[in-house]
């Protein structure tokens, strides 16, 4: 696809409301809670979830489950972004959202000019937390793959999702991120990315974060420029944000996963949502 051009897309067909809400088959979420001794028996949240089918067929060693891990952002909870978590859990992947921040924290301090803005050790401190969910979680499904996940992230926790797939390319399956706004992007090309940017004059990318165009189109990067607010990419954003992101990911995760898909909830044709515009293009050379 040639890049550098906007082309308006209407993605309303592509997501099914039947996919989590007809089905007999619905999906679970539920938190369990990983202490990690490494660090003083920190307590590590993780929201979960399964379809119930595909949850039954793994305990009966019948499947292998894929597995997304979705990254929130700073300050926000991680059962926040269930709009994401029940389009990977249709399709039959296993979702663990690990909670990076907890009340007795320290508030982050940035500092311009350091490298990530001063927001290394928070960064850090994520990439702890999903190795320390995805070694717990092993105990709790052993039958769901680990060695190669899903990185899925907002805000800062995509900035956590971009630095967990450069450090560690050999874990990660694909790349998808919602307005990460300080750690670059991996242009390696070793996976898949796509990317949601908000257009929000309160909420600046830095410069070098994004590559160019043809950087891109060589990497496999897939960027998508909306018109919403960088908050909108949650839950509590507007139905039409975060049924154009669904309509997105849905086609993103269709056209990479060859093995999986969705349950056909219903015998009739589904209800289908409607969302807005978005605007596909690659961003403007750095």
């Amino acid at each position: 696809m040639k890049r550098g051009i906007a082309v308006l897309v209407s993605v309303g067909a592509l997501f099914s409301v039947a996919y989590f809400t007809a089905s007999k088959w619905a999906i679970k979420h539920e938190t369990i809670t990983f202490y990690d001794a490494s660090r003083d028996n920190r307590p590590v949240p993780v929201d979960i979830a399964i379809r119930r089918d595909k949850e039954m067929q793994a305990n009966a060693g019948m499947i292998t489950l894929p597995v997304a891990v979705i990254n929130h952002g700073n300050t926000v909870k991680n059962t926040e972004y269930g709009f994401l978590a029940n389009i990977f859990a249709a399709r039959g992947y296993l979702v663990v959202s690990p909670q990076h921040d907890l009340p007795t924290d320290p508030p982050m301090v940035t500092k311009p000019g350091e490298l990530y803005v001063g927001r290394l050790p928070q960064i850090l401190r994520g990439v702890a937390n999903i190795h320390l969910a995805m070694q717990e979680m092993k105990k709790v499904q052993p039958n769901a793959d680990y060695t190669k996940v899903t990185m899925v992230g907002h805000s800062m926790g995509g900035d956590i999702t971009m630095y967990f797939a450069k450090q560690y390319p050999d874990e990660v399956k694909k790349v998808v991120t919602l307005d990460n706004l300080r750690v670059p992007f991996v242009t390696a090309g070793k996976f898949k990315i796509l990317s949601f940017r908000s257009h929000d004059p309160e909420f600046k990318t830095d410069p070098g974060v994004i590559p160019t165009d043809e950087e891109c189109e060589k990497a496999g990067i897939e960027v998508v420029k909306t018109n919403f607010q960088h908050n909108d990419m949650r839950d509590t954003g507007p139905d039409d944000a975060k049924s154009s992101i669904q309509g997105m990911l849905d086609k993103f995760l269709s056209d990479t996963d060859s093995a999986i898909a969705p349950v056909d909830t219903t015998s009739s044709p589904p209800k289908v949502l409607e969302p807005g515009p978005v605007a596909l293009m690659a961003p403007a050379k750095s």
